[in-house]
C-alpha cells in the first residue's frame, strides 16, 4: 500500500460535495484531484470513468450511490472532497458526508440552476451550521447559463450568494473566466487537461459587467470591517490579501457564500475553485465544535491533537480483498498507526494500517491529525455511527441523523436452501446502511425489507446477492387490513355439548357498538343477579378477543368496538372456563355479523415536492391510486402537495415519482391511521381471503 503525507488541522479543508443528481458532482472531484496531481487519471463521468465511481452498480445506474471520500492536495493543503448522491433513495448517505463536513461544496448545474435536491443539501448544511461554497457545473454544456444560476441561487437559497468569478463565454463559447477580486481574465489553453490559463486583460465585450460585480464584489466584503470600509469609501488602495482576510472571516461566518464556475470535463476552472477554497472555506477548527455524552454527561469537545481521541465512523463498506472498511473523522486529539482505541459501544479495537481514501484507493499514513478523514479496514465490532476514543476519555458522539426509511417490500429466498442466509445478509447491509432496515412481519408471515426507495432497495438487493449469495424473490408487502362494525348489535353465545360423562355449557349474552377509530377494545362487565359466575366472565371476555382477531369478513382483525356482558345462563356441572370462552367466541361471531362489519386499510399522508410543470401529472396519478388532495402550495417553480393516499396503493411510489418528474420530485410519508375500504375494492380483498383459505 503507498504511503501519504499526514496535514496537521489548519491544512485541511473537509467539504461534502453535494446537490441534486447530475449537477456535476462526481465529475468536478474527478478533476479537482487530476488537476492538483493526487490522481493520475482524469476520467469522464460521460464514459463511466470517475474517480470515485468504481462499483459496479453505479456505472450501471450511471449515478451516484455512496459516499465516497476523496482528495486533492494543493498549495500546501490537503482538501477533503466527499463525494455524495444526489437522488433521494441514497440520501443516507449525503446525510453521512454532511455530517462530517465542514463547509458544503453545492454543485449547481449551469443549464438547471436549483433544484428539488440543491434546496435540499442547502437545508442539511443550515441545520449542521456550517457554510457553503457554490460551484456552477458544466459551464460549457449546451444550455449553460451563469447568471441564470447565479440568479435562482439568489433566490431559492440565499441573498448572500455573490460570485467571485464572471464566465467567458458560455457553452461552446465558454474559454475563460474573470477573478473579480483580482480583476484579471484567467484564459483557458485549447487542449490542455490540468486547468491552466494564461491571464489577461478583461475582454472589451464583459468590461461593463464585470466592473459591476467587481464594485459588487469590494462593496460587500468591505463591510465586515468598518476601518475597511472607511478606506474603500476614500479610494484607498486595498490589497488583495486584505481583501480575501475580510473575505474568508464572512464566508466562515456564513454572511457570505462564493459561487464559483467551472467545465469539469476539460478542467477549466478548477485551479480557480481549489485555491479559493484554500483561501475561503474554514479548517476543521474554525467550525463549531462536537458536544459528546459521556453517560447522561455533555463533554464539549476541542479540534486540537492534544486532546484524548474522539473519532466518529461515519460510513461503513465492504471490499471483497480488505473486508470492512470504517471510514471515520478526528472530532478531537489525534492518532498514529497501530493505535489500540475503545469503541463507545464496548470492546477494543486496534488502528492498523491506518490509511487515507482516495475513490477505491487507500494510502498508509503514519498519522492523522484533529479533524483529518481517515479508513481503517476489518475492526472487530465497530459499524456506522459508533465513536472510537482514548480510553482515558471514552464518549459517544453524535451519529449522522439518517432519514427514516418509507419504501417497504417483501421478500423470499429464490431457493429454500437459501432461507437461512437472507437473516445474517440483511443484518450486515444494516450495519453498513442504517437507513436500509428489515423485519419478520409475524401478522403476514414474511419478511419486509425497508429503505428509501425502491432504487435503494434494489441496489441492497443485488448486494446481497453478490455478497452473500442469496437470490430473492420481490412483491408487495402485505397490507395490515382490519375490521371493525358500524352498528349496534345483540347476539347469544350458546355452547353445549353431551357426549357422555361431563357436559359442556355456557350461555352469554352480549350487546356490540362501534367505538371512536383508534379507541381500541372494552368489555364491560354488566352482569346482575349472578346469572354467569364472576369466575366465568373473564373467559367470555378472553373468547371475544380470540374470535375478534380473526375478523366477521376477510380473517383481518376487528378493532375500535366495545362489548357489554348483559346476561346468560349456567349449568352447576357442566359449566366451565373453556365452555364460556366458547360462548362468548360464538356470542361474537353473531353479534359481528349483525353489526354491518366493513374493512379498514391504512393511509398514508404523502407530502409531493416537484417542479410546477409536472403538477399536473402527479394529481392524476395520486388520484388513480385511490388518493384524496389535501392541498396544494405553490412555492417558486415548485409545488408541494399534500395527499392522502391508501397503502396499498404505494408500492414502487418513489419509483414512478422519479419517472414522472425526471428525477426531480421527492416525496415523504407519514402514517394517519385506518380509513373505510372502499365496497369495491373490499369485496375482491374477501374474496382473495377466501381464495387463500380454500388453498391452504
Amino acid at each position: 500500500m503507498a504511503h501519504a503525507k499526514s496535514y496537521t488541522t489548519e491544512n485541511i479543508r473537509n467539504l461534502a460535495v453535494i446537490g441534486h443528481g447530475g449537477s456535476g458532482k462526481t465529475g468536478l472531484i474527478d478533476a479537482l484531484a487530476f488537476t492538483s496531481g493526487s490522481s493520475k487519471r482524469h476520467g469522464k463521468v460521460s464514459e463511466g470513468v470517475a474517480l470515485t465511481w468504481f462499483r459496479q452498480e453505479e456505472k450501471e445506474r450511471e449515478t451516484s450511490l455512496y459516499c465516497t471520500p476523496a482528495h486533492a492536495e494543493w498549495e500546501g493543503k490537503k482538501i477533503n472532497l466527499l463525494d455524495t448522491p444526489g437522488y433521494l433513495d441514497f440520501f443516507g448517505e449525503t446525510v453521512a458526508g454532511i455530517r462530517v463536513a465542514d463547509c458544503g461544496l453545492i454543485a449547481v448545474g449551469a443549464s438547471h440552476g436549483v433544484e428539488v435536491g440543491t434546496e435540499l443539501v442547502w437545508s442539511h448544511c443550515a441545520a449542521r451550521g456550517i457554510t457553503s461554497v457554490f460551484v456552477v457545473t458544466m459551464m460549457d454544456k449546451e444550455n449553460a447559463n451563469f447568471e441564470s444560476a447565479l440568479s435562482s441561487i439568489q433566490t431559492s437559497l440565499t441573498e448572500k450568494a455573490v460570485a467571485v468569478q464572471l464566465p467567458i463565454g458560455a457553452g461552446e463559447t465558454f474559454k475563460g473566466v474573470v477573478d473579480l477580486l483580482s480583476g484579471k481574465a484567467h484564459l483557458y489553453k485549447a487542449g490542455t487537461v490540468n486547468g491552466e490559463y494564461d491571464e489577461s486583460d478583461v475582454p472589451g465585450d464583459i468590461a461593463d459587467a464585470v466592473e459591476e460585480a467587481r464594485t459588487n464584489l469590494l462593496e460587500t466584503i468591505a463591510t465586515a470591517d468598518e476601518a475597511l470600509m472607511d478606506r474603500y469609501l476614500e479610494g484607498e488602495e486595498i490589497s488583495n490579501e486584505e481583501l480575501l482576510a475580510a473575505f474568508r472571516k464572512m464566508v466562515v461566518g456564513k454572511e457570505l457564500y462564493p459561487v464559483f464556475c467551472v467545465a469539469a470535463e476539460s478542467t477549466w476552472g478548477c485551479r480557480e475553485l481549489l485555491t479559493g477554497i484554500n483561501a475561503l472555506a474554514p479548517n476543521p477548527a474554525e467550525v463549531e465544535s462536537e458536544v459528546a455524552k459521556k453517560g447522561d454527561e455533555d463533554v464539549a469537545l476541542k479540534i486540537d491533537d492534544g486532546e484524548p481521541l474522539a473519532a466518529l465512523v461515519f460510513k461503513t463498506t465492504s471490499e471483497s480483498h480488505a473486508g470492512e472498511l470504517s471510514l471515520f473523522k478526528i472530532v478531537a486529539g489525534m492518532v498514529e498507526n497501530g493505535t489500540e482505541v475503545v469503541n463507545s459501544n464496548g470492546g477494543n479495537e486496534k488502528l492498523a494500517h491506518l490509511s487515507i481514501p482516495q475513490g477505491k484507493e487507500r494510502f498508509e499514513v503514519d498519522e492523522l491529525h484533529s479533524g483529518d478523514i481517515g479508513v481503517v479496514a476489518r475492526l472487530k465490532s465497530t459499524h456506522t455511527g459508533n465513536s472510537l476514543c482514548d480510553k482515558k476519555r471514552v464518549v459517544k458522539v453524535a451519529p449522522p441523523a439518517f432519514p427514516k426509511p418509507m419504501a417497504r417490500m417483501a421478500i423470499h429466498a429464490e431457493s429454500r436452501n437459501d432461507e437461512d442466509k437472507i437473516g445474517p445478509g440483511l443484518a450486515k447491509l444494516h450495519e453498513e446502511d442504517p437507513c436500509f432496515t428489515h423485519e419478520y412481519d409475524g401478522e403476514s408471515a414474511e419478511t419486509v425489507i425497508s429503505g428509501l426507495g425502491e432504487l435503494h432497495l434494489d441496489v441492497t438487493l443485488g448486494k446481497l446477492k453478490e455478497r452473500f449469495g442469496v437470490a430473492v424473490v420481490t412483491s408487495a408487502p402485505k397490507v395490515h387490513y382490519r375490521e371493525t362494525i358500524r352498528k349496534e348489535a345483540k347476539a347469544q353465545g350458546r355452547h353445549k355439548k353431551q357426549s357422555g360423562g361431563r357436559g359442556q355449557f355456557g350461555d352469554c349474552h352480549i350487546v356490540m357498538r362501534p367505538t371512536p377509530r383508534n379507541a381500541g377494545y372494552k368489555f364491560n362487565d354488566k352482569i346482575v343477579g349472578g346469572s354467569i359466575p364472576g369466575k366465568f366472565i373473564p373467559a367470555v371476555d378472553k373468547g371475544i378477543q380470540e374470535a375478534s382477531a380473526r375478523g366477521a369478513l376477510a380473517g383481518f382483525p376487528m378493532v375500535d368496538f366495545e362489548v357489554d356482558l348483559v346476561d346468560g345462563s349456567y349449568h352447576a356441572v357442566d359449566s366451565s372456563e373453556q365452555a364460556f370462552k366458547v360462548a362468548g367466541s360464538l356470542g361474537f361471531k353473531k353479534a359481528a355479523q349483525a353489526a354491518a362489519p366493513v374493512l379498514l386499510e391504512p393511509v398514508i399522508k404523502v407530502t409531493v415536492t416537484v417542479p410546477s410543470t409536472c403538477t399536473g401529472d402527479v394529481m392524476g396519478d395520486i388520484t388513480q391510486r385511490r388518493g384524496k388532495v389535501l392541498g396544494m402550495d405553490a412555492q417558486g417553480d415548485k409545488t408541494v402537495i399534500e395527499a392522502v393516499v391508501p397503502e396499498a396503493e404505494l408500492y414502487r411510489y418513489s419509483t414512478t415519482l422519479r419517472s414522472m418528474s425526471q428525477g426531480r420530485g421527492h416525496h415523504t410519508r407519514e402514517l394517519l391511521g385506518l380509513e373505510e375500504v372502499p365496497a369495491n375494492i373490499a369485496e375482491k380483498l374477501i374474496a382473495e381471503r377466501e381464495k387463500e383459505k380454500e388453498e391452504e
